[in-house]
């Protein structure tokens, strides 16, 4: 009976956590280190490319500039949204009686008490709230890249493409931190049905993620296929 109410939460949701966090650090290094195999790297090159393109003339492209730009607002605004509603609705869950957060059933694997009912709650609500924060300030951030990025360009001018090209990076940056943390919020949203459940999704979570954060380059392509073939 106590492992069923208490070990698997204990190992399996830290560990599927740790699994998430590891698998962001080596992400991060091969951004670092291998910028073209993931689509990070590629398209951080790309937006150090688009800033100077739209400046260079920002009169015919002034529209497409902000349009691109306020559709990335749109985004972090409509997943800052999404966090701060589910915020409301786990708080308004907290702060009633513990009746509502019994388990649908009974075989569910996992602790049941009021102790961890209310850890599960409280860590879901931080992690989504964390999440509306970095979406916030990338909103902050690509605001402030529409307006200085129609300015007269001047000699003197301060604002030049580096700077902006700076700003477009943290808000890039914090929009994905943002999406990262809402991401990791999901299968902490299932653990309220058990910690086999939340373990498991997130093993399958990541899996998904490592398929769309890398590329296949064309180069590694032909190499198998030579390889291939000589075998």
């Amino acid at each position: 009976m106590e492992w069923r109410t208490l070990y698997l939460d204990v190992m399996l949701v830290p560990f599927g956590l740790l699994i998430n966090l590891a698998y962001h650090v080596w992400l991060w290094h091969k951004v670092r280190t291998q910028a073209f195999l993931t689509i990070f790297g590629i398209d951080a090159d790309g937006r150090c490319l688009w800033v100077p393109a739209m400046m260079k003339d920002i009169d015919k492209k002034s529209m497409l500039a902000v349009q691109s730009i306020r559709n990335m607002i749109m985004g972090s605004i409509f997943m800052a949204s999404t966090s701060i509603l589910l915020c409301c609705g786990l708080g308004a869950v907290i702060s009633s009686t513990y009746s509502v957060k019994k388990p649908l059933l009974d075989s569910i694997y996992g602790a049941h008490g009021e102790f961890a009912v209310a850890l599960k709650y409280a860590t879901l609500f931080t992690t989504f709230l964390f999440s509306f924060l970095f979406h916030s300030l990338s909103v902050r951030f690509l605001s402030q890249l529409t307006i200085l990025i129609c300015t007269p360009q001047d000699v003197e001018s301060m604002v030049n493409a580096e700077y902006l090209a700076e700003l477009l990076r943290k808000a890039t940056i914090l929009n994905i931190v943002g999406n990262r943390l809402f991401h990791t919020g999901l299968p902490l949203l299932l653990w309220i049905f058990g910690p086999v459940i939340a373990f498991s999704s997130s093993v399958g979570m990541l899996l998904v993620l490592h398929k769309l954060d890398f590329v296949a380059r064309k180069e590694q392509i032909k190499i198998g296929i030579d390889e291939a073939y000589l075998n």
